[in-house]
């Protein structure tokens, strides 16, 4: 019979998808079947499944993790924010409904169906699933209708792991705190928890742990600390990304406030010689990059609008005018264009906007998003390229001509007459090596070789090693049912 685990966070960012990642890891080379799962995920960092959905990126590591391929059933609700205060629904895999907050909190208990079939078919066949909460159970507040911390756990009477993240500080109220405000049901199906992101001795934090259990009654399940080498795995927020400030190859991504699949950033970070600037609003584009790249946006419109309320186009002209590289992916790519039409009104009211004029392209806006994985050629090189397509908008215009992808047997992407201007819709063709050294060589500057897939392959390996070394990971497996 499958088993289960939850692991929730007494806060955000408190670590929950790398130790889901390195818990499922180290259970696989236990020898057990194991598949990751997250009720609901928020990010607009998705990853296309091969059941033809999306879901959160984090959740497609932990498959990996695992061994599995991503599936849609792995998240099957995801939230990817358009607004500050409203998001497009992803329910197993496809477009549900774009959602006020206030809205989508009348409409979770509805989910709560297809949340729990995912679950159970996920399960089916497996020795063990994994299941990251969001959030934390503390915002008692949100407790009804909750499909994303205890609400779940409780429908599936799946027994939760409560992770409290030592390097904010606090972290006995953390755990203490949020204990005390749960009501006595939900605090009842916490059974353990653990300590993440320690810094120096870890002995000294004993009398800590043994605070927590006393005041709890929780089976304290280990001191975890910090993994130096997680910057290593692809990251879910942009900032997580490790940024190098001694590569001869200088990247610089201007950080929109809508950014989507970055992922495409990641195996640049990890390659050696080359460093990724990720640039926050108030700040100028640096002089001295080699390549800009304009990341995927969520609201392509708005986020260009942005794009020129921080100055970046004048640093972008500059930038070209010195001799730089630019490179725009998806939504990038559709503001480097001539012109933008919403003319249906699907990113806001109808409107035509001037795109960047840096591609004699023009992106015509549609209801239809395409959704798929692909896998591509590089044409000056004839390197393979894989990865996937998650975007709405046709670009059409003269500098597709000069397509630099191959495509499913058509020409992808657009570039300047110059070469120095390029854009396309496929996101992470930068995991493909032979491409990546391919593509960086145009900078003029030494590439130096690296198995960017080998390498998070072997992080995870080295994850659960860490876990396994500071997690009781064989109590934890005593507490799953």
């Amino acid at each position: 019979m499958t088993k289960a685990i939850m692991i929730q966070g007494a806060g955000s960012n408190v670590g929950k998808s790398m130790l889901v990642a390195g818990i499922a890891r180290a259970c696989v080379l236990r020898g057990l079947s194991v598949a990751p799962f997250k009720p609901q995920n928020m990010s607009n960092n998705a990853a296309v499944t091969a059941d033809g959905g999306e879901i959160g990126r984090a959740q497609a590591l932990q498959a990996m993790a695992c061994g599995l391929e991503p599936l849609v059933d792995m998240n099957p609700v995801l939230l990817k924010p358009e607004s500050e205060t409203g998001a497009q629904v992803i329910v197993q895999g496809k477009r549900f409904a774009t959602l006020k907050a206030r809205d989508y909190g009348k409409q979770k208990s509805k989910l709560l169906p297809p949340v729990l079939d995912s679950f159970r078919r996920i399960g089916t066949g497996r020795d063990l699933v994994i299941v990251e909460g969001a959030g934390s159970p503390a915002e008692v507040n949100l407790r009804a209708g909750d499909i994303a911390n205890m609400g779940f756990a409780t429908a599936a009477d799946v027994p939760v792991v409560l992770v409290g993240d030592i390097d904010r500080g606090g972290v006995i109220a953390q755990l203490v705190g949020t204990h005390a405000v749960l009501p006595p049901e939900d605090a009842a199906l916490i059974t353990g928890f653990a300590i993440n992101k320690f810094r120096g001795d870890p002995t000294l934090f004993h009398d800590g742990m043994g605070i927590i259990a006393q005041r709890t009654d929780w089976a304290p399940l280990g001191i975890v600390p910090w993994f130096a080498d997680a910057w290593k795995l692809p990251a879910e927020d942009v900032m997580d990304i490790a940024g190098k400030s001694d590569g001869e190859i200088k990247i610089v991504v201007p950080r929109l406030n809508r950014i989507a699949n970055f992922d495409d950033l990641d195996p640049l970070s990890a390659t050696p010689g080359v460093s990724v600037d990720i640039v926050s609003e108030g700040r100028p584009l640096p002089l001295d990059a080699d390549l800009i790249i304009i990341p995927g946006s969520k609201s392509t419109i708005a986020d260009l609008a942005h794009f020129r309320a921080q100055g970046w186009d004048i640093d972008l002209q500059a930038h070209i005018r010195r001799g730089g590289h630019v490179l725009g992916v998806c939504g990038g790519y559709q503001m480097l264009g001539r012109e933008i039409i919403d003319a249906e009104g699907i990113e806001g009211p109808p409107s035509t906007v001037e795109g960047l004029g840096l591609l004699d392209i023009t992106t015509t806006m549609v209801p239809q998003k395409r959704l798929a994985l692909s896998s591509a050629t590089y044409l000056p090189t004839g390197d393979p390229v894989s990865g996937y397509e998650i975007h709405l908008g046709v670009s059409q215009g003269p500098d597709c001509a000069r397509a630099w992808l191959s495509l499913d047997g058509r020409g992808e992407g657009a570039a300047s007459a110059d070469g120095r201007v390029m854009g396309c819709y496929l996101h992470g063709l930068f995991a493909a090596d032979a491409f990546r050294a391919a593509f960086l060589s145009r900078l003029g500057k030494t590439v130096v070789d690296h198995n960017y897939g080998s390498g998070v392959e072997d992080t995870l390996d080295a994850l659960a090693t860490h876990l396994e070394t500071h997690m009781d990971i064989d109590r934890l497996l005593t507490l799953a049912r």
